[in-house]
């Protein structure tokens, strides 16, 4: 009978076990992945603040365009058009080489008198040691990546210094499959060029992201299983 008890205690712990590394397994492999993205990507324009100064029926100094100027974005809110001329490529390659030899030689002559000839042989004995160690190590990598669109950003914070931060995402869905970019960073307003557009390669901080969702993202992503086992595996 105790012997019984034991057995059912044993059962019960071990399948507990596997349910608890079943948990954790699934746990693991739902997790989402991180996205770059962390600052905001898109913001309201800003309610103008009403003060008792009139400074005139026609004019408005929170909201005045000047004749002359170039109506670039500079409150939050408006909008900017982004160029992504991303293209980076890296190259690096290393060589190491190291070679070290030795030799050793050890000779010896007895002639005792009154021993016999066999010991004598024995002891008159010469040895040669050389030793040599080579080493040669050649690595290489190569890394190229480019990325060109287009995307409308907004303002989303006027900076301290006058810098503005910027972003905003676009979403793109055909037959089923959806692609998003996400776009973030910090541009300087006399980069602004006609049309309210710049150049990513001009934008600080830049965070640019773009993920999928459909079928296609899905054949290239890897099973929730499979990630299961490989979130534990040790190899």
């Amino acid at each position: 009978m105790k012997c019984c008890k034991n057995w059912v205690l044993y059962k019960l712990i071990k399948l507990r076990l596997l349910a608890s590394l079943l948990l954790v397994m699934t746990l693991s492999a739902c997790i989402a992945p991180q996205s770059i993205v962390t600052q905001p990507v898109t913001a309201r324009p800003q309610q103008d603040i009403v003060t008792h100064n009139n400074n005139g029926s026609i004019f408005q100094a929170n909201t005045a365009k000047l004749l002359f100027q170039e109506p670039n974005a500079r409150r939050i809110g408006d909008v900017v058009i982004i160029n992504i001329e991303e293209n980076l490529s890296a190259v690096s390659s290393a060589n190491s080489g190291a070679d070290k030899s030795g030799t050793l030689a050890l000779s010896g002559k007895t002639d005792l008198p009154y021993m016999p000839a066999f010991i004598n042989k024995m002891l008159n004995a010469s040895a040669d040691v050389t030793t040599s160690n080579t080493f040669a190590g050649k690595g290489q990598t190569n890394s190229s990546n480019t990325f060109r669109g287009t995307i409308a950003v907004t303002v989303v914070d006027v900076l301290a210094n006058g810098n503005l931060a910027i972003g905003g995402e676009k979403q793109v869905a055909v037959n089923g499959q959806t692609s998003l970019i996400r776009f973030t960073g910090v541009i300087n307003p006399n980069d602004i060029r006609a049309g309210n557009t710049i150049s990513s390669t001009r934008v600080a901080d830049a965070r640019i992201e773009q993920v999928g969702q459909g079928p296609i993202a899905d054949a290239n992503t890897m099973g929730w299983m499979q990630r299961a086992f490989m979130s534990v595996w040790p190899f």
